[in-house]
């Protein structure tokens, strides 16, 4: 009952950030003070050897992925169907958004989730965690001996608290820098900027030689600026950046990263070089797309997006994100979603669900999964899959992503905090009134870390 009275009670907390909507590809994250991988490992379900047999049982997986990406879901959930051996039945169902998805978790109780795996983003892991709905994917995979160096290493390590993976990562990316190659190269600019002063510093000469429209389309996203906290090495929120207990603070403040992002932003901006374009991680594609700026910043999943809709009309190169300043060295954390295993109190589903996730994230599965989506393979020998060989050939745009993977860190795995979508739509609105109204980078880090370490407190006041 106490389990059920935190999950409901967080509901009432993450309701504001929800309702307010949450930008493509980001999520959710944190809730009870004190360590969350201890006490949710006390609600997991019967561990998997003891399981009943998932002989012929039905499992449900909500996920929330619309469009081609829906339809390799449905493609791979069908071959999973017709292939398994012990006659387990997966019905997939497409939930909306992935707001959708967690808010219909709310209204469920134990043992009648509606689902029995899940697909939630990225920053609804700390909620997760703190929910007692799962059962963590350690016990799966502990149950099973199963090798989870199989899983690259910086993407599981976002996933995992404590030592324990609390989900299986799927769908997964990280931010680039994506640039005209025709438009830098009628500008002479051979070297592509790692940095905002570097952006800065050729901006005139893509505007004047090049013909460029805009530098770059910087869509005002906070998923961008919690990138800009890794590259400096710096945590967004305190206690580990919210992995060794509850948040209590964001830290951006206090370290002075918020300040030295913010003021490297507006300096673009009052250049002209970054005219405001929006929020949202997709705000900036449009006028890239379109042959406008040289330069935007959008996930790795948009590459496929974006070279349709450019359709040949000029070369399209990518580059890591950037840093904030020259002597950064920090990584990128990922971004996109996960598996999580409700507990449902059945241990033959508990089975089902697991041969499942197997499945989804084995090497043919995950080459064929990144082939049609652009997500990475969270799988590392999906790398020697035919399929994922001959998408690089044909994409070697991509490789840039992989390549910036392997050089981040696990120590870049990003924060973990129950209000990170209202969080996010704080830090948005700061950045647009900054940018609309001049106003100053310090005031707007200020007001930023006000909200959400208001944000922070209601919700560890009421579920401490």
């Amino acid at each position: 009952m106490r389990k059920r009275a935190l999950a409901m009670s967080m509901a009432v907390i993450m309701a504001a950030g929800v309702l307010s909507g949450c930008a493509s590809q980001t999520g959710t994250e944190t809730g009870k003070a004190g360590s969350p991988a201890e006490e949710t490992q006390t609600t997991a379900a019967q561990p998997a050897e003891t399981a009943g047999s998932p002989e012929g049982t039905t499992i449900t997986f909500w996920h929330s992925m619309g469009g081609v990406n829906g339809e390799a879901i449905d493609t791979l959930v069908d071959k999973f169907n017709k292939e398994n051996t012990s006659g387990i039945t997966v019905e997939a169902q497409y939930q909306g958004s992935y707001d959708d998805a967690i808010n219909k978790l709310k209204s469920a109780k134990i043992g009648s989730m509606g689902a029995d795996l899940v697909q939630i983003y990225d920053i609804g892991t700390r909620f997760m965690i703190d929910s007692g709905w799962v059962i963590p994917m350690q016990e799966l995979i502990d149950a099973d001996s199963w090798d989870l160096s199989q899983v690259e290493p910086n993407i599981a390590a976002y996933y995992t608290v404590n030592g324990t993976l609390y989900s299986m990562p799927f769908n997964s990316s990280t931010p680039i820098l994506y640039y005209n190659k025709d438009i830098f190269d009628k500008a002479g600019i051979t070297e592509i900027p790692d940095s905002l002063p570097g952006i800065g510093e050729i901006g005139d000469d893509l505007i004047n030689k090049g013909g460029a429209g805009e530098v770059i389309s910087l869509g005002i996203y906070g998923w961008f600026f919690e990138q800009f906290a890794c590259k400096q090495q710096a945590q967004y929120v305190d206690n580990g950046n919210g992995r060794e207990s509850a948040a209590t603070a964001v830290d951006f403040d206090k370290s002075g990263a918020g300040v030295k992002t913010l003021t490297a932003w507006k300096e673009l901006s009052d250049k002209g070089y970054a005219p405001n374009v929006g929020r949202g991680g997709d705000a900036g594609l449009a006028d890239f797309s379109a042959g406008k700026a040289a330069m935007t910043l959008g996930s790795t999943a948009s590459l496929k997006q974006i070279l349709n809709d450019v359709n040949g009309k000029f070369e399209v190169g990518t580059a890591y994100f950037p840093k904030v300043s020259d002597d950064d060295k920090g990584g990128v954390s990922i971004g996109g979603g996960s598996l999580w295993a409700l507990n449902n109190e059945d241990p033959a589903k508990q089975q089902a669900v697991w041969e499942f996730v197997k499945f989804l994230v084995s090497p043919e599965s995950q080459a064929y999964w990144n082939s049609q989506t652009g997500y990475f393979p969270v799988t590392a020998a999906a790398h020697d899959e035919t399929v994922f060989k001959d998408n690089i050939a044909k994409y070697p745009q991509f490789k840039t992503a992989i390549d910036q993977l392997h050089d981040s860190a696990p120590e870049s795995a990003g924060a973990l905090l129950s209000v990170f979508p209202e969080a996010r739509q704080i830090v948005e609105t700061e950045i647009e009134n900054m940018i609309n109204n001049n106003g100053t980078p310090e005031d707007a880090v200020a007001r930023m870390a006000e909200s959400i370490n208001k944000s922070i407190e209601d919700y560890n006041l009421i579920n401490n």
